[in-house]
């Protein structure tokens, strides 16, 4: 996945490495951190120096059985499958994130997925989500915005993760920049929830 984005849109992968990057800087310390939808877990090895132990998860078995096999951090990282819409994991987490993956989330399936995703988040845990803004839609592409079925505005992200959390902090974020700019003008958004 990541070498289509590098050949089709290296500046994409700059983008999204960098939102990887924010990630492992705000979950530095973490002990035991899960990622949720890795896909090929391409940006996933940024978080190794950072936390202790990193486990992701994909829906997809294919990522999944691929990672395995061919992943250069492979003896590092745990690869399971799960889908978290139908169930939780067994154990907890002090950290989870999830990038580009709520937006693909079915909005009649988004509470039952966090509701899921919450209940692997050890009581002072942090969770951070990723997701293109409902704004940027108009400038992405037609197959990019098919699967795009869950966009939210600023807004919208933050009153539907203070149903979950006690503390929902939203950054903005265009190209590889994270700031804490007006909402309306972001391309995407990360929430950092409590």
């Amino acid at each position: 996945m990541s070498n289509h984005t590098y050949t089709e849109d290296p500046k994409r992968l700059c983008f999204t490495l960098s939102r990887y990057k924010f990630v492992a800087k705000m979950l530095k310390g973490c002990k035991n951190v899960l990622e949720i939808g890795c896909a090929d877990a391409f940006g996933s090895a940024l978080l190794l120096s950072e936390v202790g132990k990193l486990t992701c998860c994909d829906i997809d078995t294919t990522f999944i059985n691929y990672a395995k096999r061919t992943h250069h951090y492979k003896n590092k990282i745990r690869f399971i499958q799960n889908d978290f819409v139908k169930q939780s994991l067994s154990h907890k987490f002090d950290g989870i994130y999830l990038l580009d993956v709520l937006e693909h989330v079915l909005p009649n399936h988004e509470f039952q997925f966090i509701s899921n995703l919450v209940a692997n988040i050890e009581e002072n845990g942090v969770a951070i989500f990723g997701i293109p803004s409902q704004e940027s839609q108009v400038y992405a592409s037609e197959i990019s915005r098919q699967g795009h079925v869950n966009c939210k505005t600023g807004d919208e992200l933050k009153s539907c993760l203070t149903r979950f959390f006690h503390n929902v902090f939203i950054f903005s974020m265009n190209d590889e920049v994270v700031h804490t700019g007006f909402l309306p003008m972001s391309h995407y958004l990360i929430a950092l929830c409590c």
